[in-house]
């Protein structure tokens, strides 16, 4: 039996605005964005030839869901954005406008820098040993 994650929902404020992060920021490409109702969208972002676990935009829905945005982790990095050259993305990305929260640092495991989405969820932009 094959299992893997196919998705990982990020609650967002707003759909467009999430896209042009995640896609014109980050460097994600739009897999999919079907209209589900008036207010819902099914937005899968991924990271270029990414063929397995995607992002779900998810709107947030409510107070309990909004008060979530750019928090979904209590402060923690939430998910880690791994590489084959850091330096390569690392610059791209800084170029694009994404805040990282440090400068790369080298750990036994592998190059790391902090940055944060638009609404202030942190990420790993990561490159193992």
């Amino acid at each position: 039996m094959k299992q893997h994650i196919s998705a990982v929902t990020l609650v967002v404020d707003e759909y467009d605005e999430a896209i042009a992060f995640y896609c014109n920021q980050v460097g994600f490409t739009l897999v999919e964005d079907t209209l589900l109702s008036r207010d819902k969208r099914w937005v899968l972002v991924a990271p270029p030839e990414s063929s397995e676990t995607r992002i779900l935009l998810a709107k947030a829905d409510g107070d309990a869901q909004a008060s979530r945005v750019g928090n979904q982790t209590g402060g923690r990095v939430s998910l880690l954005l791994q590489t084959d050259d850091f330096y390569r993305d690392y610059e791209r990305m800084l170029a694009n406008g994404v805040v990282f929260l440090e400068t790369p640092r080298e750990e036994t495991y592998g190059t790391v820098a902090v940055f944060r989405d638009l609404y202030g969820n942190k990420w790993d932009l990561i490159s193992f040993a």
